[in-house]
């Protein structure tokens, strides 16, 4: 008899996973794909990490959070420096001095901040829609090359019927500094997210290719308390009705090139391409390989038998997952963790913190 019976491997499962076993507990984790670690999965091809499942970046302000991280496997010094692609010419992000020079010519800070302001001038009010909130940020310029066909294509539906909160801010500087996060820590583990999820992982029992909602009862029944970490509709059935989200599909190849962008992450705002991003792998770690191996995001809708990525968090969906949540509220020795099972995006840190502030109170409360 296990005293956790933990649902899924992916980051969330794998840290309360951790803080368990380092109390004497017993876990077992099912995982439904054939490897560990979720979406954070990396992968070796051509002696490259791929992170299979999109890009993952680690970046915090929370000092405890990156010494929890840092302490079990050691990370490399990666910055996020994206470029965009409009139609051919590249822009950096994100909106710094070196975007408006490429956008507008302009070298000086107070040059940037006037023509922003004058971008501006003419959107006010509170925005009703992504549109109208990017336009008051940015101006038209900037919505129109780099904003707006990024952002149709990721949601698949026009600005104007996205919600405004979706950017709440754009991040505007007037430095040459195209480091993405403005986070104090930044990084990958060196030797991938794979070795971090074991060393999380260490001490538990992991059954993979097994589906905990196949038999639920089964599977229940072999654990006093379980920690699910799926989408939390498939748990209770989708007795109300199926919570909304975002897929993507990836199309991965090696090339015979021992460089194919220069850069990790290169956006493709334009409409007419059908993708979003092309990541470059080797370049998370530097790499000086032979060979290179990039990977195309397609976003997609959601649907039964995809991987869920993004939630949708409009009114109709909140308050779609406001009656899941109630119903997880009344289940009896169920753990409800990580972004999946309560519909929320997480950074990877965040989800970090939710989990140990619920592992915190879960084994504090077993102890007596």
């Amino acid at each position: 008899m296990y005293d956790y019976l933990i649902v899924g491997s992916g980051l969330s499962g794998a840290v309360f996973a951790h803080e368990a076993i380092k109390k004497g507990k017993r876990c077992l984790v099912l995982e439904k794909r054939n490897h560990i670690g979720g979406n954070v999965y990396c992968e070796d091809v051509e002696d490259i990490r791929v992170h299979r499942y999109g890009a993952h970046i680690f970046h915090t302000d929370n000092e405890s959070v990156w010494r929890y991280v840092t302490e079990l496997v050691p990370f490399n010094h990666f910055v996020n420096s994206p470029v965009a692609n409009y139609r051919g010419k590249l822009y950096n992000l994100p909106f710094n001095m070196n975007t408006f020079y490429q956008m507008w010519g302009l070298t000086s800070p107070i040059e940037a901040k006037a023509r922003l302001e004058t971008e501006t001038a003419g959107y006010t009010g509170k925005p009703k829609n992504l549109e109208e909130q990017a336009l008051s940020l940015v101006g038209r310029d900037l919505y129109e090359t780099l904003v707006k066909g990024y952002t149709e294509k990721q949601w698949g539906r026009p600005c104007v019927e996205l919600p405004a909160f979706i950017i709440k801010r754009l991040p505007v500087r007037f430095t040459f500094d195209n480091n993405y996060f403005s986070n104090r820590f930044q990084g990958i583990p060196a030797e991938g997210y794979t070795a971090l999820v074991k060393k999380l992982l260490k001490g538990a029992d992991i059954r993979l290719n097994t589906d905990f909602l196949d038999d639920k009862e089964e599977y229940s029944a072999l654990a006093d308390k379980i920690v699910y970490t799926g989408t939390i509709d498939s748990y209770f059935g989708y007795k109300h009705g199926w919570l909304e989200y975002r897929s993507l599909r990836f199309e991965t190849e090696t090339l015979d090139e021992e460089n194919h962008q220069g850069v990790a992450v290169m956006n493709y705002t334009a409409a007419e391409i059908p993708y979003t991003r092309i990541i470059e792998h080797k370049h998370f770690e530097n790499g000086r390989q032979a060979k290179t191996v990039v990977t195309r995001e397609y976003p997609e809708a959601w649907q039964p038998g995809l991987e869920p990525y993004y939630p949708v968090n409009d009114e109709k969906n909140n308050t779609l997952y406001i009656q899941y949540k109630e119903d997880a509220a009344k289940e009896k020795n169920v753990l409800f963790l990580g972004r999946l099972a309560r519909y929320a995006y997480y950074d990877m840190d965040q989800a970090i913190v939710s989990v140990l502030e619920t592992a915190e109170k879960e084994l504090r409360m077993g102890e007596y």
